[in-house]
């Protein structure tokens, strides 16, 4: 953990008041994650766009390759031979979150039946459980949409994170913990989140997938089928 914060800090030193609740964060997503648990990310706009890019940094390697356990890889060369051989070279460990902004049909189905405001505390209502972590992503941390889904984690029993800019805004408020970058300034808010971001989820990597950091390996294709010629290209 101190090794991914600390490389952040050294490279930004204005983050430096931000260490702690930094730190407490990955503190609590890991003992989130050791118990079952999962992420759920949401924010609006830019902050939309750095919800789903957090999630793609946790879902599959960031700096690792992350392969998959052996056992793992067994099951699959057994269930599906050489393809399920290819599929666990190919396979990333991934650690569980879910970017709330992805929802498309949902949030507007959400949005027409029920009011735009309640579009990620609908979602939170259905996929939180106790334990698990809702991150709120906001420049001014008064989106009532996160605010919204920041009350219903509560109710469900989850840790609420708020990354926001220097004022916290309400979101910070109802906030188990608040990160509250030094900017003011939407866009410069923003270029402080993605480095904080970044960090936590270098932090988490280092904890669920310790080997030595490597190049993520390009995807690997599967072996010659029916389904794709020799090339590797998919064939009608």
């Amino acid at each position: 953990m101190s090794r991914a914060v600390d490389e952040l800090l050294e490279r930004l030193p204005a983050l430096g008041p931000c260490r702690a609740p930094i730190e407490e964060s990955i503190q609590r997503l890991l003992m989130a994650l050791q118990a079952g648990g999962k992420i759920l990310v949401c924010g609006n706009g830019g902050s939309a766009a750095d919800s789903e890019h957090f999630v793609a940094d946790l879902m599959k390697g960031f700096i690792r390759r992350r392969p998959i356990p052996e056992a793992e890889r067994t099951r699959l060369r057994t269930v599906a031979g050489s393809r399920g051989e290819g599929i666990a070279a190919a396979l990333q460990g991934a650690i569980a979150a879910i970017a709330l902004a992805s929802q498309g049909p949902l949030m507007t189905a959400i949005a027409n039946d029920i009011r735009y405001d309640m579009v990620f505390a609908q979602q939170v209502y259905g996929l939180g459980r106790p334990g698990d972590v809702l991150i709120v992503i906001s420049t001014t941390g008064n989106s009532p949409t996160v605010v919204n889904a920041a009350c219903v984690a509560h109710l469900r029993g989850m840790v609420v994170i708020a990354l926001t800019g220097r004022v916290g805004g309400e979101a910070a408020t109802v906030a188990d913990i608040g990160i509250r970058v030094p900017a003011d300034t939407v866009f410069e808010i923003q270029e402080l989140h993605l480095p904080v971001y970044h960090a936590i989820a270098l932090a988490l990597e280092d904890s669920f997938f310790p080997d030595p950091p490597d190049i993520v390996a390009e995807p690997i294709p599967l072996e010659p089928t029916a389904a794709t010629d020799a090339a590797g290209h998919q064939t009608l």
